[in-house]
């Protein structure tokens, strides 16, 4: 089995490298414009789309044989995601560019990249720190992404392909509980607050809130002023929040790895959508649909890989409302939950992470969830306190 991993790395384009590239990720998102109206909807094959615009996508758009590839590739992707989750395919921007072996190189002796561009080849440097050389050196990547992003530089996603270690013997499971209050708490006792990262929303929600206002009807030297500071501004709330889940993830991955336990990991998909069915206020919505559940999720998962663990997801049903001592339904309320049959109070948070572990055992089993069903089955109604 191989893993991909995604470097991402700045170009030092030259201003007329960059006129090049603009014009290519148009003509690009034109192509695959073109090929999302003139194909019918429900044809999400790359070979079927090919054979029906590929002629037409190099005549039109000036496009070489392998970036009218990618671009029909990438219509097929897309209108397969927009089928999961029934919704219709956006409107492509010249944002991004696909790229493969034929079309794309990477050069470690001077560390250059050459892209192919509507008007030929283009060898253009890329800017790796220590991380993104670690990652690169004596490897010979097939495949990229040349994205546009927010602050209007061109950075290359390179996708490098790895071979990860064996998964070592496990002997116990270890649960995980996610959530807003706390980022992950596991059954093993670890526990991550998430009362800074709150703080920090909050605070970036404040000052783009005032920005933004003052933006819209300051002075003229003001509302450059406030432009200049939400610019600033743009992603380092994102950022924080990426480098937080990195540091959780890593620390439950390695102390896995160290007691040779299964991380088990509750499946969260579609928490958002029902969520945001509920009436809330504006500041609760905006918490609730900042949470990273998935970004944290995929750390882990990939950390897991690379460093030789196992990881499973399990349903989370019941697994808040259950004693993980003797699985009878209790009654959770905030930070804690009574057991009506052991006549205890715990930590909520401290008891979801050992039913999550449970439950993972049972799962593990040769007869598989067979077992998990019946732990849920054997579950009994606990009166209202």
């Amino acid at each position: 089995m191989e893993q991909v991993l995604t470097i991402v790395c700045k170009l030092n384009a030259a201003p007329e490298q960059v006129a090049k590239l603009d014009a290519t990720a148009q003509a690009f998102a034109d192509a695959c414009n073109y090929a999302n109206q003139v194909v019918k909807t429900g044809i999400t094959s790359k070979a079927t789309i090919q054979a029906e615009v590929y002629g037409d996508l190099r005549a039109r758009f000036g496009l070489n044989a392998n970036l009218a590839v990618r671009a029909c590739a990438r219509v097929g992707m897309n209108r397969k995601a927009a089928k999961t989750k029934k919704r219709p395919v956006k409107e492509f921007q010249a944002s991004s560019i696909d790229y493969d072996a034929r079309i794309f190189s990477f050069r470690e002796s001077d560390w250059t990249v050459s892209l192919s561009t509507l008007e030929g080849r283009e060898r253009i440097s890329i800017q790796a720190a220590n991380y993104q050389r670690g990652k690169l050196a004596g490897q010979s990547p097939t495949s990229a992404q040349l994205c546009k992003h927010k602050d209007g530089l061109y950075y290359l996603h390179i996708q490098v392909k790895k071979t990860p270690p064996d998964p070592k013997p496990y002997k116990r499971f270890v649960g995980v509980d996610v959530g807003r209050r706390k980022i992950a708490v596991t059954s093993d006792g670890q526990e991550w607050s998430g009362k800074g990262i709150s703080d920090i929303r909050d605070r970036y929600a404040k000052q783009r809130a005032v920005l933004q206002r003052k933006a819209a009807k300051g002075t003229r030297s003001t509302r450059r002023r406030c432009r200049q500071l939400l610019k600033r501004l743009s992603g380092r709330e994102r950022r924080f929040q990426a480098w937080w889940n990195h540091t959780v993830s890593y620390r439950i991955v390695k102390r896995a790895v160290e007691t040779s336990a299964v991380i088990v990991l509750e499946d969260l998909t579609g928490i958002r959508e029902r969520t945001n069915q509920q009436p809330r206020n504006k500041t609760e919505r905006r918490r609730s649909n900042s949470w990273a559940n998935y970004q944290l999720r995929g750390f882990i998962e990939y950390k897991s890989v690379r460093d030789g663990a196992y990881c499973m997801v399990v349903r989370p049903h019941y697994s808040s409302q259950t004693h993980h001592a003797c699985l009878h339904i209790g009654d959770r309320r905030g930070e804690r939950f009574f057991c009506p049959n052991c006549q205890v109070v715990e930590d909520a948070d401290h008891n979801a992470s050992k039913v999550i572990s449970l439950i993972g055992a049972a799962v593990a089993q040769p007869r598989g969830p067979w077992l998990s069903c019946e732990i849920v089955a054997g579950l009994q109604k606990a009166p209202t306190l």
